[in-house]
């Protein structure tokens, strides 16, 4: 049995107690782990064969029949260029193509097991579930799915979470190195047993059932694939229509140095600052607990000591701005503010992005009821929200919209478009967004349509994005 990321041994010590006789190998980078082995009642000998290495830059000279692991979750803003350049080496050779840059490093792990996988062998992975939520996910697993069976997958409701004081939902997957198949094994598992789980993967012939400990379904591969691994199958056909043919989404601003660009109303009066060179703003999520955002809410927020203002100067140059707001620009030059990566591609660097007032903010990520947010302050938000633009900007047709989006069937249809997190908390990047599919019930029940023009502008639009991308990948 191979485990990639062995740490203490915790999965070797669960191979011995069901009883497993035979030899473990792996690799670990920190040979200290090792010690908590024996708590777990490894011996020294268990350990003999794993390597004190890097498995992802390890030249792997032959296939494992069991293999076991829960990676190391890292994140791709802190992998290094060269690590990312040996990662995309790796997809390139088990999927054929290079993976979006965003996909962490326990992806990988994975993708490298796969490609040292026996022939019969067998694998199962814990993973987080956005590995099969984003946008680029979809094409990722069909790829697999085309070289190796998905045997089972297995997800967890809150009260059996492997690790429930982490943020992360976590899915285990069952894969073995045969021919691929129609259909695969789906649990929710609803209670922590783990005898239950082997009976329902071993034992039932029809593949289905439920009891309290969990449920199990057997699923078509295409189906479960189009969902999403880790979502419940749809109880019924989509009857929706998706957002983009209602609105246009952007994400929030990003500064690059909140404490600097974002301010209370004190601090710009105890600068000396003017107004006029700041607009009103939101950052929080939690500055904005209901589904509307009044006037009367900044300036509850201001009472707090919260700041609500956004310095906001469209690149006017240094000598010609008030001498108060050129100090306070060159207090930030002494700080080096303009040399971090965001703030230092704007010129001149102290230049904010620009964004209309949306009439509707979503807060993309987090356990809140309360999504789509009627903006009636006129606010900016910064990267704690999304901003929808809708096609038809007459006040009613806004209202219509936002009273849609707010509409627990739509909010339903958020599970099957985000990325899912621990404790029942959902994140909606603007692509997701875009596809989140609105009931024609409820578009009925609003008395909203999508009209001719909105469709001609989302079609349009399509083909811009695919030049974007082939442009942004000729680049690379």
């Amino acid at each position: 049995m191979f485990d990639p990321a062995v740490g203490p041994g915790t999965f070797f010590a669960g191979a011995r107690a069901v009883g497993y006789t035979g030899d473990f190998e792996g690799y670990e980078l920190h040979e200290t782990s090792f010690s908590e082995g024996s708590r777990l009642g490894l011996l020294p000998q268990d350990f003999e064969r794993v390597v004190v290495g890097d498995f992802i830059g390890a030249q792997v000279s032959h296939t494992f029949s069991a293999i076991v692991s829960n990676p190391p979750y890292i994140r791709h803003h802190r992998l290094t260029e060269e690590r990312k350049a040996q990662l995309r080496g790796i997809a390139e050779r088990v999927l054929g193509f290079a993976l979006d840059g965003r996909v962490g490093l326990h992806f990988y792990f994975l993708l490298k097991c796969l490609d040292h996988l026996a022939a019969g062998g067998r694998l199962a992975f814990l993973l987080p579930a956005d590995v099969c939520e984003g946008i680029s996910s979809r094409a990722l697993w069909n790829r697999l799915c085309e070289r190796f069976r998905l045997e089972a997958v297995l997800a967890f409701d809150q009260s059996a979470a492997p690790f429930p004081k982490v943020d992360t939902n976590a899915i285990v997957f069952l894969i073995s190195n045969n021919a691929p198949q129609k259909c695969i094994r789906w649990i929710r598992v609803r209670e922590r047993d783990s005898e239950a789980i082997t009976r329902s993967l071993q034992g039932r012939a029809d593949g289905q059932g439920e009891d309290a400990a969990l449920l199990c379904i057997e699923r078509k591969l295409t189906e479960a694939l189009a969902t999403g691994l880790s979502r419940a199958p749809r109880s019924a056909p989509s009857q929706g229509v998706p957002l983009s043919h209602f609105a246009r989404v952007v994400r929030g601003i990003a500064t690059g140095a909140n404490d600097f660009f974002f301010l209370t109303a004190e601090k710009i009066a105890e600068l000396g600052l003017e107004k006029r060179f700041f607009v009103r703003a939101i950052g929080r999520t939690r500055d904005c607990r209901g589904d509307r955002l009044q006037d009367s809410a900044l300036a509850a927020l201001e009472a707090q000591g919260r700041p609500t203002w956004l310095l906001n100067i469209q690149g006017t140059p240094k000598e010609l701005l008030p001498a108060p707001l050129r100090s306070y620009l060159e207090m930030g030059e002494a700080q080096k503010l303009n040399e971090r990566p965001l703030i230092r591609s704007r010129r001149p660097w102290y230049k904010m992005e620009h964004r209309r007032p949306p009439p509707i903010l979503f807060a993309y990520l987090g356990r809140r009821d309360c999504r789509f947010i009627l903006n009636q302050a006129g606010v900016v938000p910064l990267t704690g929200f999304l901003c929808v633009y809708p096609w038809d900007t007459r006040p009613d047709a806004v209202l219509r919209l936002w009273r849609a989006l707010n509409h627990p069937a739509t909010l339903e249809n958020l599970a099957f478009v985000g990325k899912s997190y621990g404790g029942g908390a959902l994140k909606v990047e603007p692509r997701q967004l875009d596809m989140l599919e609105i009931p024609r019930a409820v578009l009925k029940e609003v008395g909203l349509q999508s009209s001719p023009v909105a469709t001609e502008l989302v079609l349009l639009e399509e083909p811009k994005r695919t030049i974007r991308r082939r442009a942004k990948a000729a680049d690379a």
